[in-house]
């Protein structure tokens, strides 16, 4: 009766990790919080208050936290390596027995007493590697930091959940104000220390992912 509980207990549990739809968020990739958006302070009294002002010959491009910068992917990494080996070594060694009191060896032990060694290694090795990644599109990111030189550190996350599966784009970086063209764009090509990540989990994910138990015979700690 107790191991029968325990089976219903654990269905349920699977029912309910099926139900659970949102995808899971990455807080190293989460936009800034608004408690870090500190209000400017304000000088009672004054006309004008500080941080409320209004700027008629400035763009709206990103350049205070919390402001949000539009980033073009456009990475296409090629990489291409080959390597061919071959190696081939030789040596021969004979010996001859001297003689013994003037006679040939052979004579008195009735055996050819000379040595001959020889000794050949070849070696052929070869190999090739190609890897081609290709990713576009554009994701919309949040300044969290501005450094005292100005530049801006990016980051920022899309999920999108397609049937039965959730798909993940996340990059983070540091870009410059003077990199932002006027539409508040900015290419990935000219963000620094940069991280992007495209995922996904789910149905799909899964089907395409190798087991655990083949990636035990595929990985170094088995010995054959």
């Amino acid at each position: 009766m107790r191991l029968f509980k325990i089976i219903i207990l654990a269905c349920l549990l699977m029912l309910l990790s099926a139900c659970e739809t949102l995808p899971k968020r990455d807080p190293a990739f989460s936009p800034v919080q608004a408690v870090d958006l500190h209000p400017p302070q304000q000088t009672n009294g004054a006309i004008y208050q500080a941080g409320y002002d209004m700027r008629l010959f400035e763009d709206h491009t990103a350049r205070r936290v919390g402001d949000i910068l539009t980033v073009m992917l456009d990475e296409d990494t090629r990489a291409l390596k080959i390597a061919d080996l071959e190696a081939s070594k030789k040596s021969s060694t004979s010996v001859t027995a001297p003689n013994i009191m003037g006679m040939d060896p052979s004579l008195v032990f009735g055996k050819d007493l000379s040595v001959t060694l020889a000794s050949e290694n070849d070696f052929l090795g070869q190999g090739q590697a190609n890897q081609s990644n290709l990713i576009t599109g554009n994701i919309s990111v949040t300044v969290v930091e501005v450094f005292p030189n100005g530049n801006l550190r990016i980051r920022g996350e899309k999920r999108v959940t397609l049937n039965d599966g959730n798909e993940y784009v996340r990059l983070s970086g540091i870009v410059r104000p003077v990199d932002i063209n006027a539409s508040n764009i900015i290419s990935s090509a000219k963000v620094a220390d940069a991280t992007i990540m495209y995922t996904g989990d789910g149905t799909l994910a899964d089907s395409s992912k190798m087991g655990w138990f083949s990636r035990f015979f595929n990985s170094p700690l088995f010995p054959f």
